[in-house]
């Protein structure tokens, strides 16, 4: 059975994001081809995270680079790592990735951040080899659904957004097959065709998750 794992970071809710309710076409669409397919859903905004302070950047160091052992941690940090390992765990376990962000500030909501911030384990999702670091997640595919206010595609301001082109950078390095980004974008330009925006993502979201469901995963 295939798993398919949803990331949202929107605290809007489905009835206020148009995000979320893009993200829903996805799925729809996606059962359709895979219809056993197991879904799991991750609200990041509800989602108990460890978040690099300074106990968890000690405790990755240590296990790292300075040969500790994890009887040898502080509590703290020991806690922490164990979660940081549960995230990365279960998200190695899935076939199909699926994010749905807005863009804020030019970037991703920082619980995005945070979250891709657990799936840095070396050893689990990447090893470092003589030639480099090397993604260990391989054989899986991810899809983006992003919304902005703002018009980036095309102008001036598209070198300046961080959010999405953060995301693809982050799952290739560990070794995911980023197959699209479904924009929707300009909200805030164009209040008056937001439902026309939304709808044209609704049909590039359903032909992705068609395209992405038909593809196959080698387990």
């Amino acid at each position: 059975m295939m798993k398919l794992l949803y990331i949202t970071a929107n605290p809007k809710g489905i009835e206020k994001s148009k995000g979320l309710q893009i993200g829903e076409t996805f799925l729809n669409s996606f059962l359709e081809e895979q219809p056993k397919t197991e879904i799991k859903r991750i609200d990041l905004f509800s989602y108990d995270l460890a978040h690099m302070d300074a106990d968890l950047v000690s405790a990755r160091g240590k296990l790292a680079g300075y040969g500790y052992t994890m009887d040898q941690l502080t509590e703290p940090e020991r806690e922490k790592i164990k979660k940081m390992r549960a995230v990365a765990d279960e998200f190695a376990e899935y076939d199909y990735y699926v994010f749905v962000s807005p863009l804020w500030n030019l970037s991703s909501p920082a619980v995005l951040k945070a979250y891709i911030d657990n799936l840095f384990v070396s050893g689990k999702t990447f090893a470092y080899t003589p030639t480099g670091a090397k993604g260990l997640l391989t054989d899986k595919k991810a899809v983006h659904i992003h919304t902005r206010g703002g018009q980036y595609i095309g102008t001036p301001m598209q070198e300046l957004e961080s959010g999405d082109r953060y995301l693809k950078i982050a799952l290739r390095f560990l070794g995911i097959e980023v197959l699209e980004t479904i924009v929707a974008e300009a909200f805030d330009l164009y209040p008056k065709r937001v439902p026309e925006i939304v709808a044209a993502a609704k049909v590039q979201a359903a032909a992705a998750a068609k395209e992405m469901a038909k593809g196959t995963i080698m387990i």
